[in-house]
């Protein structure tokens, strides 16, 4: 497994803080975003390494494993319990170069007797689960078969495209009597709506006529929670954004707590216009000539 330097990806110090690792990710999160960089591979694999990197260091734990082992942050648990079995052995006789051998046959599956002594943590388990953002958008529970097994999870709303969550204790029996292994599932959400996410938040266009634009009016909008009516303001410029506070996409694991939906409106001209309709704006443009 080749290292990816995570704080480099990010374009972060070592000593970031989490509101600077949030700030950074969000940054280039935005900007290679497959919905923003349709079949731009690079970009696709840029995005789903930035998502990797900040799911590692935006959680505290899992950043003071990746600080400490590098490419092998998710096998620290097995280290730990080497070293540990390895001081135990220091304090017990003085630790020379076979018990060094023996120590690390054992850790690394060799044939030494002490070996049969030692537990080690079963094997964790990888899965992937796909799913349609309308169905990440709720929380629901799904039945996977893993190795045979069936488990029922419970899938929070607001989980995101490539994000990784564990299943404790639901991966490979433990060696010697040590404790089973982690099952760690990743997502695959696809998106075939005309919303693009961005961390909570929703962003669409919305086509507006060149009549509502300049006179004002109400339009209706569809959303994830249902159609809203929204009032558009006299002589609305093409590109206004327009922000609906709470209409977003629902927080990971923060019931009721949702990110806005910011829309942007694309004034649409009217076309095949009739004689009468030319002459009126003809009648109009010379209007505005003369003020």
């Amino acid at each position: 497994m080749s290292y990816i330097d995570y704080y480099k990806l990010l374009d972060i110090d070592k000593k970031a803080t989490p509101d600077e690792i949030k700030k950074s990710y969000r940054k280039l999160a935005r900007k290679y975003h497959p919905d923003l960089n349709p079949n731009d591979k690079e970009a696709e694999k840029k995005f789903k390494d930035i998502n990797e990197a900040n799911e590692v260091l935006s959680d505290p734990e899992n950043r003071k494993k990746y600080d400490a082992y590098g490419k092998d942050w998710k096998h620290s648990e097995q280290f730990e319990q080497a070293k540990h079995q390895r001081s135990r052995s220091t304090q017990n006789e003085s630790f020379n170069e076979s018990h060094y051998s023996d120590f690390f046959e054992s850790f690394f599956g060799g044939s030494s007797t002490k070996s049969n002594n030692v537990k080690f943590k079963g094997q964790d388990f990888n899965a992937e689960l796909h799913l349609n953002i309308r169905e990440a958008y709720k929380t629901h529970q799904q039945i996977l078969t893993v190795n045979g097994k069936n488990i029922r999870i419970t899938i929070p709303a607001g989980i995101k495209n490539e994000q990784k969550i564990k299943i404790a204790g639901k991966g490979g029996e433990g060696i010697n009597g040590g404790p089973i292994g982690n099952l760690y599932i990743t997502f695959k959400i696809k998106n075939d709506t005309p919303f693009i996410l961005v961390d909570d938040n929703l962003f669409s266009n919305v086509d507006l006529d060149l009549y509502t634009a300049l006179l004002g009016g109400e339009i209706t909008l569809n959303t994830f929670d249902g159609k809203v009516k929204l009032t558009v303001k006299p002589e609305t410029q093409n590109g206004t954004k327009v922000k609906l506070s709470g209409k977003g996409f629902p927080v990971y694991k923060k019931d009721g707590t949702f990110g806005d939906l910011i829309i942007t409106y694309q004034i649409k001209l009217p076309t095949n216009l009739t004689t009468k309709e030319k002459e009126l704006f003809t009648e109009l443009s010379k209007l505005r000539t003369h003020e």
